[in-house]
């Protein structure tokens, strides 16, 4: 016996394939595996997006998906991301996993519902693996979202805008809130807040309460989130 270390290797990886489908089919008694592909295409027929992955005893995976430079921001991630999980649900999936480099798209999945389950350190360039669940069940609604608009403080209220976000923070958790977003103006010190919530309930809730604790503020309910 010999033991060889080395480059590509296709022969190597098609019997690594069976051998390991085979385990993997006696163990889970599933054997239903297959590819799942949605592609985009453009005008001149090329191909401006496009996603890959699987689906296997009703859990489906995404491994790659990416979006042509000039068609990111325009909703086109989004499209993708659907089809694939509707297509997921047409297989009988009822769960989908994905993962994610940190300098990649970890906000765009959370924007879609998908919840972070771990992390792998050691990515090159001092970055990690971010890996996601979502389930797709028709009981899993989306989150309600908000929009905070906080100007710039002028000292009325006794602060000097440093912490203009704090009371608007500080009362998320109560309400089942996270923050998605968070965008700071270099000019005046204003911020624009993306929130999201478990339930239009606590979204509710916690407008109430922000309007009253900072009545400058501006709050506007989202309904959707592109790209």
């Amino acid at each position: 016996m010999s033991v060889t270390a080395g480059g590509e290797d296709k022969e190597l990886e098609a019997r690594l394939d069976a051998e390991l489908t085979a385990f993997n089919r006696a163990a889970t008694g599933a054997a239903d595996e297959a590819a799942l592909s949605v592609r985009a295409t453009g005008e001149d027929g090329g191909i401006v997006g496009g996603l890959t992955g699987w689906t296997w005893g009703g859990l489906a995976g995404i491994d790659m998906l990416w979006v042509r430079p000039d068609r990111r921001g325009t909703g086109l991630g989004t499209e993708l991301m659907r089809a694939a999980e509707d297509e997921a649900r047409r297989r009988g999936c009822d769960r989908v996993i994905v993962s994610s480099f940190s300098f990649q798209a970890p906000p765009f999945y959370r924007r879609l519902g998908y919840v972070e389950t771990g992390r792998s350190e050691g990515i090159p360039g001092g970055n990690v693996d971010v890996h996601f669940f979502k389930s797709l069940e028709p009981s899993a609604a989306p989150p309600a979202r908000l929009t905070v608009l906080l100007d710039g403080s002028d000292g009325s209220d006794g602060s000097d805008g440093s912490d203009r976000a704090g009371p608007a923070l500080d009362a998320l958790t109560g309400h089942g809130g996270r923050v998605e977003r968070r965008l700071r103006a270099d000019a005046g010190g204003g911020e624009v807040l993306l929130l999201a919530f478990a339930s239009r309930a606590g979204r509710s809730a916690y407008a109430t309460e922000l309007t009253a604790a900072l009545p400058r503020a501006r709050v506007l309910e989202v309904s959707d989130v592109h790209g």
